[in-house]
């Protein structure tokens, strides 16, 4: 076993499980954001915006990878496990958005102006006029496509190549939140950001599902076959996925239009069964999102273990 890869990886899990995100704790992401956010502003303005776009997030995801690749290099085994154990648990974000969920419902049990509060915490669309079906959909549909993004998604890229391909991903992810959208102000310059997101996401997606389907154990081939048929109901090309695998394990209705800035967004809906949704829903979703999570933990640690051996 080459404890190198594999502590630093449970070391940083284990982290991630007890810590989440800590508000207080400084956080890459929040730089990555800045960045992206100062290129935005200098750079979607004036003619060739989808070139400047383009320029601007090859370079960003260039300089993430190179920074980490050269950083780790230089330094010895120990301080290179060390680093790297810090960067991965940066990179993992299961822990607080399950926490975050928990009290969207907790609020919206308690009414549902609180709960449109909570759930703006989480999600991009307009949540001033949600139903408290509305928020607990959002909520989960959140839950799942985080399981993707959040855990599944960078321990993926984590396998392909190291801390520095799992931080340059997170840098990928983070321009499509901010600027990967189809508005008017973001459509031209922020259309790199999003396809190659959707291809940094394209596998991981997939793999996420399979997981979330294979920990619940139940109607793997019937439900396997709802995700293939459900799947593509989104307007991403990915994150219907889990959120299809979500769906088939709750026998629910995710999806729909949704208001984003202002401007209403017109989806599918994934699934049929539009019955109301519960606490125990969401009990259940986090199992599903843990058990998935020590599922694909298990399989990269046994990938290590091979590759070493």
């Amino acid at each position: 076993m080459n404890f190198e890869l594999t502590i630093p990886l449970l070391v940083a899990w284990l982290l991630d499980r007890w810590l989440g995100d800590p508000a207080w704790l400084p956080h890459p992401v929040v730089g990555f954001g800045k960045m992206i956010a100062w290129g935005e502003r200098h750079l979607n303005q004036g003619r060739h915006r989808k070139l400047k776009g383009a320029m601007m997030t090859v370079v960003l995801d260039a300089i993430v990878f190179f920074a980490t690749y050269s950083l780790l290099a230089l330094l010895p085994p120990m301080g290179r496990a060390g680093v790297g154990c810090i960067l991965i648990f940066y990179c993992l974000a299961g822990t607080t958005l399950i926490r975050e969920v928990r009290e969207v419902f907790r609020a919206t049990d308690r009414s549902v102006e609180e709960g449109r509060r909570q759930v703006a915490r989480i999600v991009g669309r307009d949540t001033s006029e949600l139903s408290a079906q509305e928020i607990r959909t959002a909520a989960l549909e959140t839950l799942a496509e985080n399981l993707s993004d959040g855990v599944i998604a960078p321990l993926f890229w984590l396998a392909v190549g190291g801390p520095a391909a799992m931080l340059t991903y997170k840098m990928v992810n983070t321009q499509d939140s901010m600027i990967g959208y189809r508005t008017e102000r973001y459509r031209r310059f922020g259309c790199w950001a999003a396809r190659i997101d959707d291809i940094a996401n394209y596998l991981p997606a997939r793999l996420t599902a399979l997981l979330m389907l294979v920990v619940h154990g139940r109607g793997l081939v019937e439900k396997g076959k709802f995700v293939l048929r459900n799947g593509r109901n989104h307007a991403s090309p990915n994150s219907g996925y889990p959120e299809a695998a979500l769906a088939a394990i709750l026998d629910c209705r995710f999806g729909g239009p949704h208001y984003y800035f202002g401007q209403l967004f017109p989806k599918p809906y994934i699934g049929h069964n539009d019955r109301p949704l519960t606490t125990a829903d969401m009990t259940t979703a986090v199992r599903v999102n843990r058990m998935a999570e020590v599922l694909a933990i298990a399989i990269l640690t046994l990938i290590y273990c091979l590759i070493c051996n």
